[in-house]
């Protein structure tokens, strides 16, 4: 009995075991595996985010972000789509694209050259509340001379569209490479008839390894019967770099009086009006980072390495001075003619080393020694030491050229000068700034004592007053 017993147990264990059971078995585990894998791919795949951040408040280096979905959107943006005419593709990225178009009844002018910004049919949901955070971020930070300005939007009967400002000249990294054989560097004077004139010293081809593919076609892009008048379009000097730098620090200095943190500032995120006029943007949607060597893939993000700041690498921390470091490398970009930064040097561990060592790139060519001497400011470690984009604005304001100068000379030493200038400058307007508050004060206080009984309410101070 008990062996019968045994044997039916063998029986019974033979057939739960059976070679289809386990084939079965094993199959599902294999689904498993592979669903695990293309869960874990998908989390890991890089996602499009809003790289602009509204900061709601801060605790020292600690920002609370506003969440820009949470951000109103006003209605009066709203601009009737069948008044818009799409044209020609200026950039194109994973998730949408940059279109020309043209709108009707804009402003007072009948017709208006925009760029119309829109998501690809195979966007998600993602990428559609990334683009509307990016609308209300326009709608918010409000109207600057040197960032392309919101002019209207579609949101409602069919596809979002955000409608911007159109710049003719595409993106300033892609310009000043285009432009590298008519550059005018060095001041001359023709000994017939006493003119100043540049010389070209810009010699040899540059590298073109932006992988910005998106945007090569975003460049000298004029309308139908557009002309540039009163502008030279084959040539850039010294002084037009000088002012594009101007331009781009006195938008930033606007990002930040906004409480706003850009966390891209490149050359490649700077586009160029018809008059030259630089202005600070995000392609966003519209550029393809997954083939831009630009983006170094960390975690599920891409992110500029070597434009980011070091408590931003190592620390994922990002603050106006984390923008100024950009700026640097910017300047960089800008005064070696669209050349990319740390050139023949690889994202890896010895990079890394670098950075935390405080190794600086070496002055581009064209750059004069008190650009160079901001470059190397901007890029100090400790970002407290970093110089302002409001005292930036005001030292390389001094090195325009003036209407009767046609090129700034300055020595390395009025370099020192000069920051130290800005310094004291910002000093002592923020020791008014005290003495106007103590003054309100004390008359407030005195209209207290009067008991007239009403209060005022406090302003909100900025939490960008930097010194």
């Amino acid at each position: 009995m008990g062996l019968s017993r045994q044997a039916l147990h063998l029986h019974a264990a033979a057939v739960i075991f059976s070679p289809a059971l386990i084939g079965c078995l094993s199959c599902a585990a294999v689904l498993l595996l592979l669903l695990l894998v293309i869960s874990y791919k998908l989390r890991q795949k890089p996602r499009y985010e809003v790289r602009w951040k509204i900061i709601e408040s801060s605790d020292g280096n600690n920002y609370t972000f506003f969440d820009p979905a949470q951000l109103p959107y006003n209605r009066k943006w709203e601009f009737p789509r069948d008044r818009l005419r799409l044209g020609a593709v200026l950039g194109s990225g994973a998730f949408g694209k940059v279109v020309m178009a043209t709108a009707y009844g804009l402003s007072n002018d009948s017709m208006t050259t925009v760029a119309v910004k829109m998501l690809k049919p195979s966007a998600h949901s993602v990428e559609r509340e990334a683009l509307m955070s990016e609308l209300k971020i326009l709608g918010h930070l409000g109207y600057h001379d040197n960032i392309v300005n919101l002019l209207g939007a579609c949101t409602l009967g069919g596809p979002m569209l955000m409608i911007t400002e159109y710049c003719s000249h595409g993106d300033l990294l892609n310009f000043l490479r285009a432009h590298a054989h008519h550059f005018l560097s060095e001041l001359s004077v023709d000994e017939k008839s006493g003119d100043a004139f540049y010389k070209n010293t810009a010699g040899g081809r540059l590298r073109s390894d932006s992988g910005i593919s998106c945007c090569s076609e975003y460049q000298e892009m004029l309308t139908p019967g557009q002309k540039l008048t009163g502008v030279q379009t084959d040539s850039v000097s010294v002084g037009d770099l000088i002012r594009f730098s101007y331009q781009v620090s006195q938008g930033l200095d606007f990002l930040s009086s906004r409480n706003c943190i850009h966390r891209d500032v490149a050359a490649r995120n700077v586009l160029l009006t018809d008059r030259r006029v630089a202005k600070i943007c995000d392609f966003g949607l519209a550029r393809d980072i997954r083939n831009d060597d630009s983006y170094i893939v960390q975690g599920n993000a891409r992110l500029p390495v070597k434009w980011m700041s070091p408590e931003s690498i190592f620390g994922c921390v990002y603050t106006v001075q984390s923008d100024v470091w950009s700026y640097g490398v910017f300047l960089w970009e800008t005064f070696s003619l669209g050349k990319s930064p740390y050139p023949n040097v690889a994202v890896d561990t010895n990079f890394y080393k670098m950075i935390q060592d405080g190794r600086h790139m070496e002055q581009p060519d064209f750059a004069p020694a008190e650009m160079y001497q901001l470059m190397t400011c901007c890029w100090s470690l400790e970002p407290t030491d970093r110089p302002t984009f409001k005292m930036i604005g005001q030292l390389i304001n001094r090195l325009l050229p003036s209407s009767n100068e046609t090129s700034p000379h300055h020595s390395e030493k009025s370099t020192y000068r000069n920051i130290n200038e800005c310094k004291e400058e910002e000093e002592e307007e923020e020791e008014e700034e005290e003495d106007e508050v103590r003054l309100k004060r004390g008359e407030e206080e005195e209209r207290g004592h009067h008991g007239d009984g009403e209060e005022e309410e406090p302003m909100m101070q900025n939490i960008y007053q930097l010194s």
